[in-house]
């Protein structure tokens, strides 16, 4: 079990964002989360990376107990979210957004290699390497995004609504390299409000509603089940 997460709760003031929440994640595997806007999604995510702390319940990773950490040593363990909104330095060049992606890292051999792998994997990241992500396209931006996230060398990629905003022939290609980095042997937990997206790459999911898991299970189940389609359309 790469991640565990068991109970946790996550208050913002008074208000209770995630009640008594509990999901697993196995190594090498894609596992959705997916629910109405509001449901509570990003903040298991931002729990997960030190950002809001839970008030409750435990979270586990590599047989490692992380909550409680700050968020730049959870990355140092190999977690690595990709946030809703992408988060880029607009004033950047492509290239620099991907440098600070390896900020934490000390292996320059490795990361000059890797450099060449995002190249290969995303032409048009090169083909723009000097010029400034704010300039991109929003699909261009949301791969820089996804490459500045690779770069930290993830062993558990935590993305976050990747498909905002996105047209729809990129939103496929979004669903595309998702599957391609897992792959390659990265772990992800996607958060989708897409679910033809979101049930269209993982093999497991969650449900979530008001800030409680409401159905879990593998892809299947989820497909065709009646407590997805409530979370989804939110009533």
């Amino acid at each position: 079990m790469l991640l565990r997460v068991n109970h946790i709760r996550v208050h913002y003031g008074i208000a209770i964002a995630l009640d008594d929440v509990s999901l697993d994640l196995d190594e090498g595997s894609i596992v959705c989360i997916i629910g109405a806007n509001g449901a509570g999604k990003s903040t298991i995510l931002r729990a997960l990376s030190g950002l809001t702390p839970s008030t409750s319940g435990e979270i586990w990773f590599e047989r490692k107990r992380i909550d409680g950490m700050k968020p730049h040593d959870i990355v140092k363990l190999g977690i690595v979210q990709i946030p809703e909104g992408r988060m880029l330095f607009p004033y950047l060049t492509v290239l620099n957004n991907l440098k600070l992606g390896a900020s934490l890292r000390k292996d320059h051999a490795g990361i000059n290699k890797d450099m060449d792998e995002i190249f290969r994997r995303f032409p048009i990241l090169k083909e723009r390497r000097h010029q400034k992500a704010g300039t991109l396209s929003g699909g261009e931006q949301q791969m820089l995004a996804v490459a500045r996230g690779l770069m930290a060398k993830p062993k558990l990629l935590l993305m976050d609504e990747p498909s905002v905003g996105l047209a729809p022939l990129m939103v496929e290609r979004i669903g595309e390299v998702i599957k391609d980095i897992n792959q390659e042997g990265v772990s992800v937990l996607l958060v989708e409000q897409n679910v033809p997206l979101a049930l269209g790459v993982a093999t497991r999911g969650y449900v979530l509603q008001v800030g409680r898991v409401v159905l879990e299970g593998d892809i299947e189940k989820l497909k065709y089940s009646k407590t997805l389609k409530k979370a989804y359309l939110g009533g």
